[in-house]
């Protein structure tokens, strides 16, 4: 088994440029490609891909998505060399990373990462690695110079799980953006509640994000871009074909694409114009009035559900008839509440829960941007007794 002593790095963003940095460190010979040309001073590189495998025993590639992989490795094929190993730590799909390993068979390990920069450099990385024994082998001494390795049965088995640990990062964003907007509506300071959820489940992530949750400086470089976490929670959404709420709840509103995904955290609350035909509607629930309802429909919108067990399909017109123009006798005990709103450009989606004595409605609306303003396109809903 004879260990790896010249690694091509291909592909010299953050991660990329990190694990070169660290194996250069310990004394393998290192030398890096990028596509986009923008080489960092600290890492020695080619002028082409095939320059930088040339010599290489261990090609290691650090690249966006699937595509990018593939598109690099189909021009490199031929300048690799015959004992070379392809270890690729790029986060792809698992249908993805099964298509690579199957192209190149015994030479292929596929080892993505769980952690960012500061892990790299610190050498504490959780590794997801799927090779045959041989390579594997080979390879061992480089990824634990990079963190610990946890061996995985096969290339799709280490993808898809390294997409649901990012779908679990997705979820810690965006439960801290939602305790961020709380905050801010209870008129409690961002220090203030920063210092708080230190205290709690999310602390570490807290604390290791500070700098970009309460905005010193934009927060330095980001360690995880937002269009990086964004693009895996698609990959996500595709392999599993479930619905995958964080892809976007990331984007909405959207942080700029190369910001850190703390910076998603700390988007501000859709607009009210937004909002305004939701509180139409309330006060026309509220108060028994259609005309709040004609302010927050278009005057095309369907209202449909099921009633007395039977689907029904109203027009505007003939939903408004069903209010007398008075508040309900139990008005005072009713209650409502908005309990989300994702907006995608110029569409959004809502979702309401009405209390209404002994009845639960549950509400999701689909609104347009149009005419200058926000207005519901279309109802369904659930009741539950």
């Amino acid at each position: 088994m004879t260990t790896p002593h010249t690694i091509a790095v291909l592909g010299l963003g953050r991660m990329g440029q990190a694990f070169a940095e660290r194996l250069h460190g310990h004394d393998w010979d290192v030398v890096g490609w990028t596509r986009s040309g923008r080489a960092p001073a600290t890492v020695r590189t080619a002028a082409s891909p095939h320059e930088a495998v040339a010599k290489a025993d261990l090609v290691l590639l650090a690249l966006f998505d699937g595509p990018a992989c593939a598109q690099v490795l189909d021009g490199v094929r031929g300048a690799l060399r015959a004992d070379a190993i392809v270890l690729n730590t790029s986060t792809v799909a698992p249908a993805e990373a099964s298509g690579l390993a199957r192209r190149l068979g015994p030479a292929y390990v596929h080892a993505p990462v769980l952690g960012s920069v500061p892990a790299v450099t610190a050498g504490t990385l959780q590794i997801l690695a799927a090779a045959e024994q041989a390579a594997l082998g080979r390879v061992r001494p480089v990824l634990e110079t990079l963190g610990t390795v946890r061996r995985v049965e096969d290339a799709a088995t280490a993808a898809a799980l390294k997409l649901i640990a990012n779908n679990s990062l997705a979820g810690t964003v965006l439960a801290l953006r939602d305790a961020l907007r709380q905050g801010d509506a209870l008129g409690l300071s961002r220090s203030q509640v920063l210092d708080v959820l230190e205290l709690g489940q999310s602390g570490a992530f807290v604390t290791r994000k500070r700098a970009f949750l309460d905005g010193r400086e934009g927060g330095g470089a980001a360690e995880f871009t937002v269009s990086a976490l964004v693009k895996d929670m698609a990959l996500l959404a595709t392999a599993s074909q479930t619905p995958v709420r964080n892809a976007a709840g990331l984007a909405d509103p959207p942080a700029a694409p190369g910001a850190d995904i703390a910076v998603a955290a700390t988007a501000p609350a859709v607009a009210d114009a937004v909002l305004e035909p939701l509180r139409a509607y309330v006060r026309g629930h509220a108060t028994g009035d259609a005309a709040h309802f004609r302010a927050a429909f278009l005057p095309s919108a369907r209202v449909e559900g099921l009633r007395e067990g039977a689907f029904v399909s109203w027009s505007l017109d003939e939903y408004c008839a069903l209010f007398p123009g008075r508040p309900a006798p139990d008005e005072a005990t009713r209650s409502r509440r908005i309990d989300a709103v994702d907006v995608h450009g110029t569409v959004a989606t809502a979702t309401m829960t009405l209390s209404h004595g002994a009845d639960t409605f549950t509400d999701v609306f689909l609104l347009v941007r149009a005419g200058g303003g926000w207005r519901i396109a279309n109802k369904v809903y659930h009741r539950q007794s």
